[in-house]
């Protein structure tokens, strides 16, 4: 048996049962005892109350506060990003398993995965060649010349793997047509083009400074180039690929990654320079967009790494604008944000020429303002203050920002620098303050959480007040009934004869349906076992959430013939409800024997759940 129509079962039971799911989880969550289990704060959404809990002996987790549950590669699928072949695959080649995906029929891998792995095998091989002529030859010489006048030493050129592509024609074309790349499969790949004639393949990459772009995994997927001398562009990445992705991929996040798990901060540029720069400065959880705007996939992205997210864009008018336009984007993500402020026209990459890397540090890295203060910043370089309208116009829109903010504290704050600056006076700063928060609060639909206002935390909702929504009786007989059959076969056998799948609720009777299936095949119960066979993200949490009940609830055979009988009598309790309703309709349309027929079949429906009350005891 294979999943996703690839990996076998023997594999993900190997890789299961190679990561212990306290340790996996501990690398990105801080864990404590709580009793048998251990809890923390979900890294999947915002809370202050640990509500996230995994439980070793079961070797699962389930959060009971956004209902995300599973095992040790659920658990990868979801913090990574990964689909569930991505997620085996990773976990097994960091286990150090071999990655051949053969079916027990012998089916290899898809030619798709063979493509992927000769480009990934291809831009290695192209690395080393382009670091290699910036090194040791002479036509690198102008292009490392280059890099030393922009401050990066020989150590940082070769940590980055940083080389030069020549102006040669086609270098690369015959480098890798020596070693067996098929040209056409390269040019898919991004590192050549096609001749215009159709005679050939061609360098796609000439006479430019290359720095390779590695994905979350560290592997060579593409490269930006920057050009030596005049000419257009002046940079140029990779082609969209099989590979690559701008809107998904995040420069320098392999080599960021343990210092954004460990700080729960990444610190956000704008380009790789200012990322490398920013690196031999100290800053190791620096991330940059590739040419590109940042996307809701980048934010997705940074959520799952990072907690807080520090901007720090260029200075001037653009990358300011760019920083404004970014904050909305991350802070609906969920992440907290501030910025990093440079001086007018400086980018960090100049900023660290120019004064040095424990300036940056100190200056820039150490201060950053927060979202409320850039806002206003911003604000008022829009304005000419020295003239009465735009000092007017300016303090209007100060109060409106100060306004979004839900904390009276905050907004306090923010109002008096105000009123000092401006010698206006406070009182009527709160009262125009006020009256903008009124008109928000009017414009606000029912149910509003604030969950896109400005430096409101992690925007987390607030809990439901009153007591909890009680489950009806069956909906608790099955949870409770499932819990027993998936840790023991014998109920499980119990049930299945004696009620199939007539679960009431649908999760349950398709869990019902898995189980079944699950022990006809001879396994033993195993919680995370059983979870992996389900491949569907639902029914996971599903099965999570009902095997971290509290199992100490009393359970025999009478009991267990109690929960079938109440889900049994659901469909009969909800088939009288219906037949009830048509005799009220039927009355009113005059149908008086229609009426007195259904009353009859209620009357006998009635009797036949009294007498199968009556057997049970």
């Amino acid at each position: 048996m294979t999943y996703g129509n690839k990996i076998p079962e023997e594999v993900i039971d190997a890789v299961r049962k190679h990561y212990d799911i306290v340790e996996t989880v501990g690398k990105y969550v801080h864990l404590t005892k709580h009793g048998k289990y251990m809890k923390g704060l979900c890294p999947f959404h915002s809370e202050k109350t640990p509500s996230f809990t995994v439980t070793p002996e079961l070797q699962i987790y389930h959060c009971y506060g956004c209902g995300k549950g599973g095992n040790v590669i659920r658990f990868v699928e979801e913090m990574e990003g990964y689909s569930f072949p991505e997620a085996v695959r990773m976990l097994a080649s960091d286990a150090g398993m071999p990655i051949t995906w053969a079916s027990p029929d012998g089916v290899k891998s898809t030619p798709h995965d063979a493509d992927r792995a000769k480009i990934i095998e291809a831009h290695e091989l192209t690395i080393k060649l382009y670091h290699h002529v910036l090194n040791n030859t002479k036509q690198g010489q102008a292009a490392k010349q280059y890099l030393r006048e922009r401050g990066l030493s020989d150590k940082l050129i070769d940590h980055f793997m940083i080389g030069y592509a020549p102006e040669e024609w086609d270098l690369l074309a015959r480098f890798l047509t020596n070693r067996g790349f098929d040209q056409a499969l390269m040019e898919k790949g991004g590192l050549l083009s096609a001749k215009a004639d159709g005679s050939g393949y061609v360098d796609r990459f000439r006479n430019r400074i290359m720095f390779p772009i590695w994905d979350r995994d560290g592997k060579a997927t593409a490269f930006a180039g920057r050009i030596i001398g005049e000419g257009q562009p002046k940079y140029l990445n990779t082609s969209e690929t099989m590979l690559f992705t701008k809107s998904r991929t995040l420069y320098n996040l392999h080599y960021a990654r343990p210092a954004i798990r460990k700080s729960k901060q990444v610190v956000l540029f704008e380009g790789y320079m200012d990322v490398i720069k920013s690196w031999s400065a100290g800053v190791k959880n620096g991330i940059a967009t590739m040419g590109t705007a940042l996307t809701e996939e980048h934010c997705a992205i940074l959520k799952r790494q990072a907690e807080e997210v520090i901007v720090c864009y260029d200075g001037d008018d653009a990358g300011q604008a760019a920083a404004f336009k970014s904050i909305p984007m991350l802070e609906s993500a969920g992440l907290r944000v501030s910025v990093a402020m440079l001086p007018k026209g400086k980018d960090p990459d100049d900023y660290i020429s120019e004064y040095g890397p424990e300036a940056f540090l100190r200056d820039t890295m150490d201060q950053p303002v927060s979202v409320t203060k850039f806002k206003l910043i911003y604000s008022r370089k829009n304005h000419i203050l020295l003239k009465d309208e735009g000092k007017k116009n300016y303090l209007l829109e100060a109060v409106q920002i100060v306004a979004e903010l839900d904390s009276s504290t905050e907004r306090e704050v923010y109002l008096k620098e105000i009123s000092r600056e401006f010698e206006i006076s406070l009182d009527a700063l709160k009262q125009d303050c006020h009256q903008i928060r009124q008109e928000l609060q009017k414009k606000k639909p029912q149910g509003d959480n604030n969950d896109n206002s400005w430096n409101n935390g992690r925007n987390e909702k607030p809990r439901k007040s009153g007591p909890p929504t009680l489950m009806p009786a069956y909906t608790h007989a099955e949870r409770r009934l499932l819990h027993v059959m998936m840790r023991d076969q014998e109920v499980a056998q119990t049930v299945h004869d004696r009620l199939g799948d007539a679960f009431n609720v649908e999760d349950h009777a398709a869990l019902a349906a898995y189980l079944y299936a699950y022990f006809a095949q001879g396994y033993d119960p195993d919680a995370s076992r059983f979870i992996a066979t389900l491949h569907d993200d639902r029914l996971e949490r599903a099965a999570a959430s009902i095997l971290m009940m509290d199992g100490d609830f009393p359970f025999d055979d009478t009991i267990m013939d109690a929960y079938i009988q109440d889900i049994i009598k659901v469909p009969q309790f909800r088939d009288i409800e219906r037949k009830k309703e048509d005799m009220v309709r039927a009355e009113r349309t005059g149908d008086f024997l229609a009426a007195a027929q259904i009353a009859s079949e209620i009357i006998t429906l009635e009797r036949q759940l009294k007498g199968r009350q009556e057997d049970r005891f």
